[in-house]
């Protein structure tokens, strides 16, 4: 928890104070779990399907509907495209992870990867998903690009409902996807092009082990029989492990507005709730704010009238 100190009749105290401040980052960098960008360097062959190369795998007994494919002068993968032999529901492509993250040194876990949905050259099309397995093989969410009415989706564990989570995408858009799991606290979320499109919810709502098995690309077919040619390029699939810095929380004061109002901006990590309070005595907090962190920042202005000769601010993690 960090308090400022705000001086409405001189601003060099706050600019002080500010740089006083402990710094909301950490010392330990990231650890790569994995990481591949599909190139022909690191083993990949664009003859063959991805299937069965450097350790992907499936659960399906069909062939086709995966592979590797030249984008932009390199090597990237795609699910899709092509009809299922025998045809099938679906396909499921996976590469195994199996890591129990340490809740008291880096339980927060992201997947990152570059993605793309190219449409069907016929009427039929279907769904794309990122689904997150644990070890023992239970799916725990999975965010679902569903290519008939370009509307993307989630759906946790323990419910057959896909809920909208109020984004669409566009086909043949280069996407930057990152899902990042807390496993100490059950939540994670989903950020599109840097834009939130899924914060605070359960990994698991059925009280599933907390680990990672594996996060899948998984091709959903409307009808098997006539699937469509629509597909997922997807690439630079990487899977990190980091600490958590949801016990920091920093205030930084920006300055005023035109109306001599004190203007705030609260950091921390995306997805935690932070409570603004402020006092004038260090005995009685006044709550001003409370707001869920969904790009990890929020600016807050203090519209107190008329502005208080002194005033004390603190940044609170709250549930």
């Amino acid at each position: 928890m960090n308090t400022i100190f705000a001086e409405f009749r001189l601003w060099a105290l706050i600019v002080i104070a500010a740089g006083l401040l402990p710094s909301a980052t950490h010392a330990d960098s990231p650890t790569n779990i994995y990481s591949t960008q599909f190139e022909i360097k690191d083993g990949y062959d664009p003859t063959k399907e991805l299937i069965g190369q450097k350790g992907w795998v499936t659960d399906s007994s069909s062939f086709g509907g995966n592979g590797l494919l030249t984008n932009s002068g390199s090597l990237a993968a795609y699910i899709g495209a092509l009809p299922l032999d025998p045809p099938a529901n679906s396909l499921t492509i996976w590469q195994p992870i199996n890591f129990s993250p340490n809740s008291s040194a880096k339980p927060i876990v992201k997947f990152s990867v570059s993605m793309s949905i190219v449409d069907s050259t016929t009427t039929n099309r279907n769904d794309f998903l990122w689904s997150l397995y644990n070890t023992q093989g239970t799916r725990l969410f999975s965010l679902d690009f569903y290519n008939v009415d370009l509307g993307i989706y989630y759906i946790l564990d323990g419910t057959n409902d896909f809920k909208y989570t109020g984004f669409d995408f566009t086909n043949e858009v280069n996407y930057s996807l990152t899902i990042t799991m807390d496993f100490a606290h059950n939540t994670w979320m989903a950020l599109l092009n840097n834009a939130t499109i899924v914060t605070n919810l359960p990994i698991t709502t059925t009280n599933s082990p907390l680990n990672l098995g594996d996060v899948d690309a998984v091709w959903s077919l409307s009808n098997p029989n006539r699937p469509g040619d629509d597909f997922m390029v997807f690439d630079n699939y990487q899977i990190t492990a980091e600490a958590s810095d949801v016990a920091s929380a920093q205030l930084t004061p920006l300055g005023y507005t035109s109306n001599g109002q004190l203007l705030l901006r609260a950091n921390g990590t995306p997805s935690s709730r932070l409570a603004i309070e402020a006092t004038t005595n260090f005995l009685q907090w006044t709550a001003l704010k409370t707001n869920v962190l969904t790009g990890g920042t929020f600016d807050f202005i203090d519209n107190i009238s008329p502005p208080a000769a002194q005033r004390f601010y603190r940044a609170r993690l709250v549930p």
